[in-house]
């Protein structure tokens, strides 16, 4: 199902799809030798040429023209692991925990398991899926999991967090969260595509809540990612297109599209949730940097007389002037306040590398990191000579096979044996600093083998 069609005639509630198209700058450089056509693209839809949008990057010129040399030759390609990346583009945090993040306004799905009414369940679900564009639009890359690496995540909402990185070639994490009120399950396998100053990002994964009180399982679906002027020019992100969450139990859905990057429209994201015959009952509308509101609407998407619009999620303060533009829940994440107690060996927060950046030694950062690469392929030989493969710990791998916009998807299951870990530690007391300085990071370790 496509996005309203109302957008493209209202300049109300949405706005038209032709003027955010013409208001987005897209130039080439042509002016820097050794550089011609390659697309700069200004994030405020201003004006400036293209050459002077590219010398206003984080990179220094030394630095840009290595990388560049080390990168052109991977245009059209995916480089999701395949390329070795300085430290200098990266934030202290891994891709394990940065799903974590996803769970910062997890309350909403609180309300939405405590609704009665289904298309308030999905206003409610399809805002906390949302909100963490707000966390998304950092431009600093997380570190790579290691194989077998794991996150841990307490003493937020009542929920238990747990991903694991189950594959290396090709990369893929798996998570599980759990409340009171909800499950959270969700296989991914980030897909990209190189285009020289840009990157496509394709989230081939599956995400699945189960709301607790009535069984109901809600199937999400969200738009693809793009990174812009990687080497010239500020680098910024954005995710147009179109996010779809599905009640799979009852056939309802939200279709809701996200406007790409313009003069105007920035940030917006418009639209519906459908009941099961695709007939709108309630529209939604805002900001995935701001909020965002619902309003019930008739049959043609037209707000209904003697309604108003209602704000459901508004984002929370955030640090000033933060090196990374961290949010506060970010930190929690980074920080042992979240950890549980008897914390993994295997968990982001111990790598040595992330600390390292964290406390601002790039150099120890590199060095740290190229060390656990090192190791991860030692590791692998060793595997390889034994005639084993690694087997996670966490999560199953199932023989579902589910497809996706940009591929088939490999499904991983939870298979419940971290509650046993947990309940084993129950009696142990918390882990403060001291303690975990005294543990070495060591995702292996955990990691079982199977004779193939």
């Amino acid at each position: 199902m496509g996005s309203p069609s109302k957008k493209n005639e209202s300049k109300g509630f949405f706005s038209a799809m032709s003027s955010i198209f013409t208001n987005a700058m897209h130039r080439s450089v042509n002016g820097l030798l050794g550089y011609e056509g390659v697309e700069v693209i200004n994030p405020d839809g201003g004006k400036e040429d293209a050459e002077e949008e590219a010398e206003r990057g984080r990179w220094k010129q030394e630095e840009r023209d290595g990388y560049w040399k080390m990168m052109q030759k991977y245009i059209g390609s995916d480089v999701t692991s395949m390329v070795t990346l300085p430290v200098i583009i990266f934030e202290p945090m891994t891709m394990l925990q940065k799903m974590a993040e996803l769970m910062e306004y997890s309350y909403l799905l609180d309300q939405a398991d405590e609704s009665e009414d289904p298309y308030m369940r999905l206003v409610y679900a399809t805002s906390w899926a949302i909100s963490v564009y707000f966390a998304y639009q950092r431009t600093w890359k997380p570190f790579n999991p290691i194989l077998g690496e794991t996150y841990e995540m307490t003493n937020h909402g009542g929920i238990t967090f747990l991903a694991e990185q189950v594959s290396h070639h090709p990369p893929m994490s798996a998570g599980h969260a759990e409340n009171e009120h909800f499950t959270y399950d969700v296989t991914s396998k980030l897909k990209t595509k190189f285009l020289g100053n840009s990157v496509d990002v394709y989230p081939v994964g599956r995400t699945r809540v189960t709301l607790k009180r009535d069984g109901v399982i809600l199937d999400l679906v969200p738009p693809p990612t793009k990174v812009n002027n990687l080497i010239f020019g500020r680098t910024w992100i954005d995710s147009p297109g179109e996010m779809i969450m599905t009640n799979l139990t009852t056939g309802d859905k939200a279709v809701l599209y996200f406007q790409p990057c313009g003069c105007a429209g920035r940030y917006e994201v418009d639209g519906y949730i459908y009941n099961s015959s695709e007939e709108p009952k309630i529209l939604m509308t805002g900001k995935w940097n701001e909020s965002m509101s619902y309003q019930q609407c008739d049959s043609e998407g037209e707000p209904l007389p003697n309604t108003e619009l209602k704000e459901v999620w508004h984002v929370a303060d955030v640090p000033k002037n933060d090196k990374f533009q961290y949010t506060y829940f970010a930190h929690k994440i980074n920080s042992f306040d979240t950890a549980p107690r008897k914390l993994l060996a295997s968990d982001s927060r111990l790598r040595p590398d992330r600390y390292a950046l964290e406390m601002g030694d790039l150099s120890k950062s590199g060095a740290e990191k190229n060390s656990l690469e090192e190791r991860q392929r030692a590791e692998k030989r060793t595997r390889e000579e034994k005639g084993h493969k690694f087997v996670p710990r966490w999560f199953d791998l199932t023989e579902e096979v589910t497809p996706t916009p940009w591929g088939d998807l490999e499904i991983y299951q939870y298979n419940g044996k971290y509650i046993e870990h947990r309940a084993a530690a129950d009696n142990l007391g918390s882990i403060d600093d001291c303690d975990v300085k005294s543990i070495e990071f060591n995702p292996w370790q955990y990691g079982n083998s199977a004779t193939e």
